[in-house]
């Protein structure tokens, strides 16, 4: 498969594999670690890039993605980049309207409301070319990151996208999103069967473009009781996963891991687990020797430290994360926040959480 028509990609060679290695359930010297939202508003350099230009044109720019995806790696000596994007231009490439409102969050002036509306959604086939933007941006930093650490795309699972799509932007209660899921269960099954078919070469097209691991985000999977997660998201879960697979076998592409993040899908670790992802994230609302002891060792988890505790002294943060490495063991392992950063958080106490995941899981491995 040929990423962006310019051939196959040649990228300089990998100096860092241990995220990859420990995605792959491999041992490793230590713990590698990246954070969930690594490149955001936390960093005044990611400020500063972004106040020249809106969200979503970001998004469209390869450059700009290039350079805040590169940001947090100046700074700190994480083991893995994750490519600046967002979950939406996926509806967006299906021809929905979305703008980022400032202290607001994404709207969609025009949500989905009733079953005719998914006649207004683009064919999936063309999601793909409609993204060639990012694939841009993977071979753009794939080449620039020079071989420091792995790259990470991503995309939002099907139940999530088609969240924002119904409700036309955030939510406490889903309550719109989950009314169709209690009345349309056809129609919704047919949006999310679209979704799952723009997914797919997408997420491929990222792989063609450099991307050497894939996350995908259920964020809204807590609004989902183990029924309804069953029903709507787990088995589109289970298909990106099987399919992407099989279409990067068919497009000569090496396999590469796959992560499931479903946030506060506490009640369905078990099926996660056997989804068909080498890592199954977690949020900070799971003990980590529970999940261990439900998900086996089959997979490497990740998580799962509450973003919040980065609030704390310095001194704090050393102990918790000392706390967290204990409870998950050495290896099959990758250290992250159980959400994303947030804006308001000190670069220095980010620094601090990075450092003592690396210089405490050297110290367990000596013991």
């Amino acid at each position: 498969m040929e990423a962006n028509g310019f051939g196959p990609q040649t990228f300089p060679e990998l100096k860092n594999d241990t995220f990859l290695r420990a995605a792959w359930g491999e041992d490793t010297d230590y713990t590698p670690v990246w954070c969930m939202r690594q490149a955001g508003r936390y960093l005044p350099e990611f400020r500063e890039t972004r106040a020249a230009q809106d969200f979503f044109s970001t998004c469209r720019s390869p450059e700009a993605c290039c350079e805040l995806t590169l940001q947090p790696l100046r700074r700190f000596p994480l083991d893995a980049a994750i490519i600046f994007s967002d979950i939406l231009v996926v509806p967006q490439a299906l021809g929905m309207e979305v703008t980022m409102v400032p202290g607001k969050g994404p709207s969609f002036p025009e949500p989905l409301r009733e079953e005719r509306d998914l006649e207004r959604l683009r064919d999936p086939a063309v999601v793909a070319s409609e993204l060639a933007y990012v694939f841009q941006a993977i071979t753009l930093t794939r080449q620039r990151l020079a071989g420091r650490v792995p790259l990470i795309g991503f995309a939002g699972a099907p139940w999530t996208l088609m969240t924002y799509m119904v409700e036309g932007g955030s939510s406490s209660t889903m309550a719109h999103a989950k009314c169709w899921l209690y009345q349309r269960p056809k129609a919704s099954h047919q949006l999310l069967r679209i979704l799952t078919d723009a997914l797919v070469p997408y997420l491929v097209g990222q792989v063609a473009a450099g991307a050497q691991a894939l996350q995908l985000f259920e964020s809204h999977a807590g609004h989902l009781g183990p029924h309804l997660f069953s029903k709507f998201a787990l088995p589109y879960i289970r298909d990106v996963a099987k399919r992407v697979k099989a279409k990067l076998q068919e497009a000569g592409l090496a396999p590469v891991p796959m992560i499931i993040f479903a946030k506060d899908g506490h009640f369905a670790l078990e099926e996660l687990a056997q989804a068909g992802y080498q890592v199954v994230g977690l949020d900070w609302t799971v003990a980590p020797e529970k999940a261990r002891e439900r998900v086996g060792k089959t997979v490497t988890l990740q998580g799962n430290l509450d973003p919040c505790a980065l609030y704390a002294p310095k001194e704090e943060i050393k102990w918790l994360v000392q706390q967290m490495l204990d409870d998950f063991g050495p290896q099959r392992y990758i250290a992250n926040l159980g959400h994303g950063l947030y804006p308001d958080m000190d670069p220095e106490h980010v620094g601090a959480f990075v450092d003592a995941v690396h210089t405490y899981s050297r110290v367990l491995r000596q013991n």
